[in-house]
């Protein structure tokens, strides 16, 4: 039997929204130096948001990715590379912060649930 709410899967895919934006964040950093790369990301609220409304899960949580494209309005050095370290080191804390928050949410749902088991057999 599978105990599941709409809180569950919505932080789901908050948690996975995250993950991806960790992932993105780390590409970014491990491609500084790579001439001609461009930083990528996905604008996180309106993602989570567009997630939300796909219909009621339709995909299932694994098959949402984000749409991720190039970032604009980051200067360029000379060799085309626009990553910028501190972007990224921002972007970075941010998920995680977000990841923690998720994570929390997520104990509490499943602490209200233990509660609720416990106290029947009581």
């Amino acid at each position: 039997m599978q105990i599941s709410s709409g809180m569950d899967d919505a932080l789901g895919r908050y948690l996975d929204l995250t993950s991806q934006q960790m992932q993105i964040t780390a590409s970014n950093m491990a491609n500084v130096d790579t001439p001609g790369y461009k930083a990528q990301g996905f604008d996180f609220d309106q993602e989570f948001a567009r997630q939300l409304k796909d219909s009621a899960g339709a995909e299932g949580l694994a098959g949402s990715q984000a749409a991720v494209q190039d970032v604009d309005g980051l200067v360029a050095r000379p060799d085309g590379n626009n990553v910028s370290m501190d972007r990224e080191g921002l972007q970075l804390a941010k998920a995680q912060m977000q990841f923690k928050l998720g994570t929390q949410l997520l104990k509490g749902d499943f602490s209200t649930v233990m509660s609720a088991i416990h106290m029947d057999s009581k």
